[in-house]
């Protein structure tokens, strides 16, 4: 499993090193104009959906799948090159005929994405952020598989290209997770799928060793658990730290210190620690008397829990405005209350 990880820098292209050569002539390496690059992209894309099928029969029976139950196929080509109609339309269908049409915005660019949706998953969905732990192989448009797993690797998903961002949350996780005689795990329920992703969304000028610049990417995926990231441990989830809700944490700094709040412990600079401007709360849980877990309000959010001889202890801390001027307390640099003094 080498799964490059370059969804932390996206601008990384803009460092390299304007006199890497291509050829004997010493001509500048430039690199392509995004949107440009994206209109080339989406047409070899599109070209692709339309000319390979997928075992579509397959995943009409109710179960749990794999990706190696996934098998995509090219059209067959008569003597000239032609594409010929897909056989066993009734067991089989067109990948342009199955997929979802997705948009996003990345680096100032529109993408265009595709995605086929064989399982959503009984389970939470993660944030653009969070951890997951899943199973996926990944391989260019000419079918090489450039990576994969054998067994299910957990990633920080904003760690990987961009695409997995905007994909993987539209999935949801198993239902249920059971513990086998030999104490492997078993899943059910979770989701199942193929991203299409323009080289923009993926490695787009710095491809891995052997794949080709621009190359766009096709990702199956079997998404089994996620847990929320807290990045600085502030105790704002970093998803909440998103403050302009483009699935990218790096642009939010709200007092403007070079350090995006999901990386900044006082993310308006005044002193007074994030997780000092939260207000803590500890449940206390007891199961041997039937007690249920509480239902967290809006902005609360679990810390810790701890469980003793059936008694769940949950440790909680809450966003508060206390001027009623619509920004929490911990962005704003006027508020400095410590609720932990």
């Amino acid at each position: 499993m080498k799964l490059k990880t370059l969804r932390f820098l996206p601008l990384l292209i803009l460092v390299i090193v304007a006199s890497c050569n291509r050829d004997d002539d010493s001509d500048d390496f430039v690199v392509a104009d995004r949107g440009e690059q994206q209109v080339i992209d989406n047409e070899l894309l599109v070209t692709y959906l339309q000319t390979h099928y997928y075992n579509a029969s397959t995943f009409e029976t109710p179960g749990d799948y794999h990706i190696s139950d996934i098998i995509i196929t090219e059209l067959p080509k008569d003597d000239d090159g032609n594409y010929l109609p897909m056989p066993d339309p009734d067991q089989n269908a067109l990948l342009i005929d199955a997929v979802e049409t997705k948009v996003d915005t990345f680096a100032d660019t529109r993408y265009e994405y595709y995605v086929l949706k064989l399982n959503h998953g009984g389970g939470p969905s993660p944030h653009f952020c969070d951890m997951v732990y899943v199973n996926y192989s990944g391989m260019l448009e000419d079918h090489d598989e450039f990576d994969s797993t054998v067994n299910p690797v957990n990633f920080d998903i904003m760690n990987l290209i961009p695409g997995w961002s905007y994909v993987l949350p539209d999935f949801g996780t198993a239902e249920s997770v059971a513990t086998n005689p030999d104490g492997t795990l078993s899943y059910t329920n979770y989701g199942l799928g193929v991203m299409f992703l323009p080289s923009g969304l993926g490695y787009f000028a710095s491809p891995n060793a052997g794949m080709s610049l621009y190359s766009n990417l096709i990702f199956k995926f079997e998404l089994y658990q996620t847990k929320v990231n807290d990045h600085d441990n502030d105790g704002v989830p970093t998803y909440i730290e998103d403050l302009n809700g483009n699935k990218y944490a790096f642009d939010d700094d709200t007092d403007n210190d070079s350090s995006p709040n999901f990386l900044d412990t006082d993310d308006d600079g005044d002193g007074v620690l994030t997780i000092n401007e939260l207000v803590p709360n500890t449940y206390t849980v007891d199961t041997n008397l039937g007690e249920e877990e509480p239902v967290l309000g809006e902005g609360e959010f679990e810390r810790s829990r701890t469980t003793n001889a059936g008694v769940i202890t949950i440790k909680t801390v809450k966003i508060v405005d206390t001027t009623g001027n619509g920004i929490p307390d911990y962005l704003d640099s006027s508020v400095t209350i410590n609720y932990n003094e």
